[in-house]
């Protein structure tokens, strides 16, 4: 018997209940003459009963709905359509503008954008203004249809000026901590839903490729086995709530399906050649813990792979996403992309044939931010054209209306605005600081200078980013473009500030420029945090992604004074490092968030000692791009055309030391749909409490098509005290060593090669066999 994917079997019974309750209703209706269709025993409407399974209630509100009301739910519009100048200018909600929307266009799901904040952008203002969409929505529908409210809340409620920020998710790809990622996704999650937010664009799962891509640092890992487990718990994070409380639940994204990360040129949405080998064998295969994760929506990536656009293709939306990895949901596209069919891409001739041309796809909600009565004249002139058939309209809507039942939005439509604060502010401080320590990363630490005493009596603290929130935070913070320097800062505790906490008794001096070289004549030692400007999307690409003359420069002149210096890379990517590449000690830090002072000081001083790994690898050179630890074997025996990186993949170092003995396996021979355990030894060799990771690759000796030296096929994380040992288990699907077979055209099936294979760990190999 063939074996199912979770998410595909769910599909499938979906599929099978959709069939039931329509033909039940149908009969239903055909044999109730005394009473209306589809009612309850107390004459309510079966999907206004929260008793009925979701499924009979779509079936029977899908029969009440208008063509105009189906395609409503279809369309999602910004915020700024409904208040101010019903455009862009911020604003109370402007009735006249919420009758254009949520009336005359039926509209049903409303989403900010970076920077799409109310007037008071608090958490009771932003409680405020969901509540009265949703109080104008529901007093002027008919059908009382809720509206669904959604924002991407990528590092934490990230819109709300008052919430505790996250690491970005590059700096989470660095704790390899899946279990604190799921944490993290929790409390996103109980911050966006007490604001009435319960659509989360997030997470990320796009593969993390090239430095130059302005949204690197939205990304997770290189790695899919990496990225896909931390995207996995994040979901499971952010969708675990029950419902049982104060508000409906939350529904997470994986985005951006699929190979947005990997343009030609490493700008963003630059079309991406991606042979479908390696589309299927390196970038879909992170989306697949979000989907067995249960995730309930996917937003379809807005750049065209292989010369097609991917929100207008069917292989993509429907043979990849819903047939093979087993998507029930929801899938929507990202911001106006069907009009950049008609005027980017230039694949149709008008705005209604482009709609037809991704609708028919698999996209089943427009993030039209605009045009509320254009896209849906749009689709209703599609139908009317025989463009796209009613049978489709209703598949789109009763997804959409399935999540909306599912997520309890008809029964618990709003929030108490009172209590939004109370739950808001301070939440996951304690969880944003452990995140920033455990995503930091010791790169080099050679003449022991780290940890630093705390009996120092002076210590400069230099470098742009050493008290600078905005480059602290990153992009998608408060506004789309990162956090105004001129308008009011997030919650943070910035490098300087940490240090000064941490050192109550010494001079902390801090200086950006130059100046600190003078200052550290008479200093124990001297902490340069380097950065870079915040920024999101394409006006963040960097066609030369490397530290600037003038940072080198510092960094320079601060080691020729002969006092300790500690470099600290405050970065979304790991940037090219020049003469700094050769700095003895060497932190990096990513876009921590909140408390990155706070992490950064407890590892400076030894509060904590250093756990993060780096989650990809790190160029010596621009010309490396772009780079990753799985690249193909090739026959040029030449250093620089291996892999040959200035850190690679996994890499980072602690105060102490570790060793991994020989790894010892469950079975010797497993079968291609079975599961392997790997047990392996871990001692801390080294005199200092410590965590440390364990990665478990697995190495194919021969291949019918091409594969990495070794892949990924599992993780896990270990405490341990000096002189300790733990045997830890990894166990992994056998699935995972699967590749795309059969010729160029990777015309074969994704399956597992039968022969040998061996698990390594560290430097250590343990043979087994697929059978």
């Amino acid at each position: 018997m063939a074996r199912i994917r979770p998410g595909l079997r769910a599909a499938l019974a979906v599929s099978a209940v959709i069939a039931l309750t329509t033909a039940l209703a149908q009969s239903s209706s055909q044999a109730s003459p005394s009473g209306p269709a589809g009612s309850d025993d107390h004459g309510r409407p079966l999907y206004l009963n929260p008793a009925v399974p979701s499924q009979y209630r779509v079936n029977d509100l899908l029969r009440r709905m208008t063509l105009a009301e189906k395609v409503g739910q279809m369309a999602q519009i910004r915020v700024g359509k409904l208040r101010g100048d019903c455009n862009y200018a911020n604003g109370p909600l402007t009735p006249s503008c919420e009758q254009q929307v949520l009336v005359d266009a039926h509209v049903g799901s409303i989403l900010s954008g970076g920077g799409d904040y109310p007037v008071d952008n608090t958490a009771k203002g932003w409680a405020q203004m969901t509540n009265g969409i949703q109080h104008y929505a529901l007093d002027n529908n008919r059908l009382k249809i809720p509206v669904l409210y959604g924002a991407d809340g990528v590092h934490g409620d990230n819109n709300l000026v008052t919430a505790t920020m996250f690491p970005q998710q590059i700096g989470v790809g660095a704790t390899w901590d899946p279990a604190l990622a799921e944490k993290m996704g929790e409390s996103t999650s109980a911050t966006m839903r007490a604001t009435g937010v319960f659509w989360d664009f997030a997470p990320v799962s796009d593969i993390s490729r090239d430095t130059r891509w302005g949204r690197y640092y939205e990304t997770l890992s290189e790695d899919p086995q990496l990225a896909g487990a931390l995207a996995g718990s994040l979901v499971t994070g952010l969708q675990a709530y029950d419902g049982k409380g104060a508000t409906a639940r939350l529904a997470a994204t994986a985005k951006h399906f699929a190979g947005y990360s990997q343009p030609s040129n490493g700008h963003d949405r630059v079309p991406a050649q991606i042979p479908v080998r390696e589309l299927q064998d390196v970038f879909l295969p992170a989306f697949q813990p979000q989907i067995d994760a249960g995730v309930k929506t996917a937003m379809a990536n807005s750049g065209a792979v292989n010369g097609v656009p991917v929100h207008a293709s069917k292989f993509m939306l429907n043979t990849e996403l819903r047939q093979r990895m087993g998507f029930s949901g929801v899938t929507v596209s990202d911001w106006s992309d069907m009009a950049s069919l008609v005027t980017k891409y230039h694949m149709a001739p008008d705005y209604p044939t482009a709609v037809a041309m991704s609708v028919n796809a698999g996209v089943d909600m427009a993030m039209e931010p605009s045009d509320a009565a254009g896209y849906t004249k749009a689709l209703i002139d599609d139908v009317h054209n025989g463009l796209i058939s009613q049978h489709r309209i209703d598949e789109a809507v009763g997804r959409i209306l399935k999540l909306k039942f599912d997520l309890g939005l008809f029964e618990k439509p709003f929030v108490d605005e009172n209590a939004a604060g109370g739950i808001v502010n301070g939440a996951g401080v304690d969880l944003a600081r452990q995140a920033a320590t455990e995503s930091t990363v010791l790169l080099r630490n050679d003449n022991k200078t780290l940890p630093l005493s705390t009996g120092v009596h002076k210590i400069v603290v230099a470098g742009d980013s050493a008290d600078n929130p905005a480059q602290q935070f990153g992009g998608w913070t408060v506004n789309w473009q990162g956090i105004d320097p001129n308008g009011p800062t997030p919650p943070v505790v910035t490098p300087l500030q940490g240090i000064k906490e941490a050192l109550p008794n010494a001079t902390v001096v801090g200086a950006t420029d130059q100046t600190a070289v003078a200052q550290a004549a008479d200093a124990d030692a001297v902490v340069v945090v380097l950065g870079e400007k915040a920024g999101a999307e394409g006006t963040n690409d960097k066609e030369n992604p490397t530290l600037t003359a003038a940072q080198q420069s510092l960094v320079d002149s601060l080691n020729a004074t002969g006092k300790p210096v500690v470099v600290v890379l405050m970065t979304g990517r790991p940037l090219v490092l020049g003469s700094v590449s050769t700095a003895p000690t060497l932190l990096q830090a990513w876009l921590p968030g909140s408390e990155g002072g706070h992490a950064l000081a407890d590892i400076l001083f030894g509060k904590a000692n250093p756990s993060g790994k780096l989650p990809v690898s790190w160029p010596k050179t621009v010309g490396d791009l772009p780079m990753s630890y799985d690249q193909l074997p090739g026959t040029n025996g030449g250093a620089s055309s291996g892999y040959d990186p200035l850190f690679p993949f996994g890499y980072g170092l602690s105060y102490t030391t570790f060793s991994t003995a020989t790894p010892t396996l469950s079975a010797a021979t497993v079968r291609a749909d079975g599961k392997e355990t790997v047990s392996v030894t871990v001692t801390n060799t080294g005199a200092v409490a410590g965590s440390t990771v364990v990665p478990v690759y697995v190495h194919q000796p021969v291949s019918q098509v091409l594969v990495p030296d070794k892949r990924l096929v599992g993780f896990t994380r270990v405490d341990l005290k000096p002189g300790e040992s733990k045997t830890v288990q990894v166990e992994f699907d056998v699935s995972k060593l699967a590749v795309t077979v059969g010729d160029v055209d990777a015309d074969g099936k994704r399956e597992v090669e039968k022969g040998a294979y061996a698990v390594v760990v560290g430097t250590a190999q343990a043979p087994f066999t697929v059978r």
